[in-house]
Formats: structure tokens, sequence, C-alpha cells
């Protein structure tokens, strides 16, 4: 098999797969109906099985629960409904035994408001005042919020505080040295509990401009887009390198920076080595590209050339500087195989090639919980059903502009968060939980299914296995260098990975349609060749392949003299 010696030793976490869970979808022990830490422990097995070496956990710190978590109340207690600290702390032990780190969500962007440091900062005398930013009078500026409405929330004393999501989640002023000191200082508390590290939400916001600028304010918009000036701000890699050098710095870990707004520029300061700063950042634009003028809820058709042209740029920015992260899915993200695949006649065949393309690519993969299943959005019924804060005021804020609720349905059924949060599906009758599932159960679970897909060899599980196994044996996928091929092709993906004499040609099917790909129009040999891996096997014609719907494979071969 081309490739087949051993990875050069590299830092961990680049040869690792993280698995994203949420805990509150995830498992639930108790019948409450409400995921929890003893549900993951009932579940690492099953992880164990899958390969995975990381698991990402999303917050399950002590919040009152306005953005399902990330409103933190208090960062060194868990949420009495996911258990306990010695539930986290059993869990921490009983992954380590099975070669899987821990991963923390680390949000300090804002607190909840019930946090005791803004409760007290509400006093102007009060030695916690700076840990936020307030200002007395008028807001300071025009900025709207993520979660819509004004960024700015008026008290009694008609002082206004920072939120750029929910006004339960004020905004932390980093300016404030004590408050950094209070932070690291949280952060050290984990990692010496033993956890592998941090995923950090928005943390590309922690820097605002000093002058808090008025942001220009978009066609359809009430309030100005005050993005600019909190987007990788003015002092945001003095904070990082801080960071790393007093917490980071002492400890083996991943990190990875959620960073809405960055480019492959911004990533490259952030990920440089000799930066100190991040091993990785999130970027969203390929999340974006399905978005039309207004944002994600005015969606369009992705165009592929788009997608390609992004995953190329992003592969050849961070190609020998700073490292990529790879996803598809995440807790924030409607399922991909009903965004960018087909769900329904070609479910399994589109979610094994969209994780084809994913995890050939140069970078850590990110798997999100049910992905490996071919789990789907949901449509629900009402927006009585829905729980996510973003959606629900999306819903209310065109319900009171005038758009008929059908319509505003329509956008949550393609773009809403809680397609990526319904219950994890174990068994033909779901198997989350023995009480009332806080979020309704895709029905589907009858057919998708963790029970039917550990015991099936062609399951989108088996495949998502492969593939982890594959990165675990072959320097390719973390050292091989990327060529995108037919950049401009409406319906195949194919790129070339190349390392010494080993080359691998990933070729994917993007449609509906039977596609023919000639060998001479990428320069592929005519035989000498061998499949690695494939969702099918592929139809061989005497001139090349002809792909049927969704079709995917791996190909590798060796370069003679000269070649």
């Amino acid at each position: 098999m081309g490739g087949v010696s051993v990875v050069q030793q590299q830092p961990w976490w680049k040869t690792s797969v993280v698995y994203q869970i949420y805990p509150r979808s995830f498992m639930d022990s108790n019948g409450d109906g409400i995921g929890d830490i003893p549900g993951i422990l009932m579940k690492l097995d099953y992880l164990e099985k899958l390969g995975i070496d990381v698991i990402w956990l999303s917050p399950v710190y002590d919040s009152p629960n306005d953005d399902n978590g990330y409103d933190i109340r208090d960062y060194r207690t868990i949420h009495e409904e996911f258990g306990t600290m010695e539930d986290l702390e059993t869990l921490i032990e009983e992954a380590k035994k099975r070669g899987i780190r821990i991963v923390m969500d680390l949000v300090v962007n804002h607190t909840s408001d019930e946090h005791v440091w803004f409760t007290e900062s509400k006093s102007p005398e009060s030695p916690y005042r700076n840990y936020y930013i307030w200002k007395q009078g008028n807001p300071p500026n025009n900025w709207g919020s993520v979660f819509s409405g004004s960024a700015w929330e008026r008290t009694e004393e008609d002082w206004h505080y920072l939120h750029l999501f929910s006004r339960k989640q004020p905004d932390l002023n980093w300016r404030h040295e004590p408050l950094r000191q209070d932070i690291y200082d949280m952060m050290t508390y984990w990692l010496n509990k033993g956890i592998g590290g941090f995923r950090m939400d928005v943390i590309n916001f922690i820097s605002k401009h000093p002058e808090l600028p008025d942001g220009i304010v978009h066609e359809g918009s009430s309030f100005g887009d005050g993005s600019p000036y909190f987007m990788n701000g003015p002092e945001i890699h003095t904070y990082l390198q801080e960071m790393h050098e007093q917490v980071l710095s002492h400890y083996d870990i991943l990190t990875v920076g959620e960073m809405p707004g960055a480019t492959t520029e911004d990533a490259l300061l952030y990920t440089k080595p000799e930066r100190n700063e991040l091993n990785m950042v999130f970027t969203f634009e390929h999340m974006d590209l399905d978005s039309g003028p207004g944002g994600k809820w005015n969606f369009t058709q992705l165009h592929l050339p788009d997608l390609k042209r992004n995953l190329e740029k992003w592969q050849l920015a961070l190609a020998h500087e700073g490292w990529n992260s790879l996803y598809w899915n995440n807790h924030d993200q409607p399922r991909i195989v009903s965004r960018f695949g087909n769900d329904k006649e070609y479910r399994e065949h589109s979610a094994k090639m969209l994780a084809l393309v994913l995890h050939g690519l140069k970078g850590t993969p990110y798997i999100y919980q049910g992905e490996e299943l071919g789990m789907t959005n949901i449509q629900l019924p009402d927006i009585s059903h829905y729980k996510d804060i973003e959606t629900i005021n999306m819903y209310n804020e065109r319900l009171a502009a005038g758009e008929e609720p059908e319509s505003i349905l329509k956008r949550i059924y393609v773009k809403g968060r809680d397609n990526a949060r319904t219950p994890m599906q174990w068994t033909s009758d779901g198997g989350f939980t023995t009480g009332t599932p806080w979020l309704a159960q895709n029905p589907n679970t009858a057919t998708i299914n963790a029970d039917q897909a550990i015991n099936d060899p062609d399951s989108i599980f088996a495949f998502y296995q492969q593939l982890i196994r594959l990165r675990k044996q072959l320097p390719m996928f973390t050292e091989g260098s990327f060529e995108l091929l037919l950049p401009d092709d409406e319906a195949l993906f194919i790129y070339k990975r190349t390392l010494g004499s080993t080359v691998w040609y990933i070729v994917a099917n993007f449609t509906e349609e039977t596609h023919h790909i000639k060998r001479t129009s990428i320069s592929m040999p005519g035989s000498g060749y061998e499949i690695i891996l494939a969702n099918t096997q592929p139809t061989e014609t005497s001139d090349g392949f002809e792909l049927k719907p969704y079709d995917a494979f791996i190909l590798s071969f060796e370069k003679g003299e000269g070649q």
C-alpha cells in the first residue's frame, strides 16, 4: 500500500481525530431527559471502537442555560444536570485508559449575568466593576448582538453593559489585567486535573477596539455591524501570547480557537509555532458559502467551485506553517449530509463521500456526534418545539417584521442550530433516555442508529473507522502536499496529495448525476495504482472512471524516476 511507513514523530494532536460531544444530547444516564457525564462514561467503549483520540466536551459548567451552557455561572463547578466534579474526574481517567484525552470548552469572551463577577460588578465601587464593559448614559455605539437586537443592555442606574450574544452573556473586559489573571488561574485549575487542552469559544472576540466605533448598518438591519471592531482586535495576539506564556506552555495539550472572521493570514499569526499562541483555529469561511446576502438565514445553493477554492486556500496557506482544523459539523451547524449531501436516497453514500473528502485533507479532523451515523436535520412542527435562543430570536424578529411562520420555519429547517442538537440516535427507539428528551428525538432513529451501524461492515460508522485507521497508519494525511484539480468543475471534487514517490488522487462526485472522468484530464496513470478506500468499488472505463452519484475514492500509485 502506498505510504505504509510509520508516521514520523509529530505533535500528538496532528495525527489525532477529535470527536465533539454535546453533553445535553449525547446520553442520559438517569432518565431526566438530559444527557450527562455518567452517560458519556457509558459510551466510552463505543468511542474507543470508532477509534478517536480526543473528546471535545461542550460546556458542562454550572450555567442558567440561556445559551445551553455557553453562559457560565461558575467555571469551577459542574452543572448539576450533568453530574458532579467526581463524575468528570472519572471520565478523564476512564478516557485516558482508552487512549482518549478530554478537551474542555473554554468560554472566556463572556460569562453568565449570574456569575458572581457580574453580580458584583453592578456596583460602580466594586473591584469587579472593570471585569466587564460598562458605559454610562446612552449606548456608546450602534452595535447589534449576534443573537438579534442591540449589543447593549441598560440597567436601572442608566448604565449599559456590552453583550455580543445574549443579554444574559455580558462580555468580559480583557483590558483589565486582574480579570486575565483570574482566567489563567481557572485554566491552570483544569489542566492540573489532567485534561488534554481547550477549545476556545469565539476567542478572537476578546479584544475590542478601545474607542468602540459605530459599525456599518447593512440593508435590512436595525443595528450596526461591530465585527471589524471586536474580531481579531488590536490586543488579541498580546493576550494569547500572555496566556501561552503563563499557562499553555507548561502542558502538552491541544488548543483550538473558534475564530469567526479569521482569514488565512490571521490563522498563520495565531498558529505559527514560533509565535506561541494556539495550535489551530476553526475557520468559518466554508460554512458561509451557502449563505446569501443578509447572512445564514438567507441561504443559497452551494456552488461547488467556491467550496473547492476555499478549502484549497486554507490547505495551501497553512501547508508549511501553522495547522488546519477540518470539520463539516458542530453544535452550531446543520447536519452536513442534509446540507452538502443528500439525506434521502443517497444518505449513506453521500455521507461517506463527504467524510472521505474532508479526512483526505491535511489537518486535524473533528467529528461531531452522530456524524459517523449520518444523522440528519429535523423538521419540528412549530417554533414552540425549538430550544435554541438564536433560532427563537430570529423567528420572533422576522415574525414581527411580517414574515409568515411557514416561511421562517423553512429557514430553520435548513440552518437552525437545533438540527445538530437532537438526541444521539443509539437504538431504533432512540436509546438516549428512558424519560422525555429535552429536545425532540429525530423519528428517523428507527433506521439511523448506532446499534444498526456498529454491526454493519458497510455502514457509515465502519467507513469512519477505516478513515481513522488509515490516518494513524499513513503519513500522507499529515505530511503530504495538496494540489486541487479541475477547480471549475461544478460536479467533481478532485485533489492530489503527494509525499515522496507516493501520489494519491482523492476523487468525489458531489451530485446525483453520473459523471465520467478521463485519466488524461488529471494526469492520472492508466495502470499500477490501487484503490485505498472507496464508498463503492469504482467503475473503470477504457479511458478513466465512471462516477455514479456521490461516488468517492482514494487512488494511490508510486511515481517512477522522472515522473
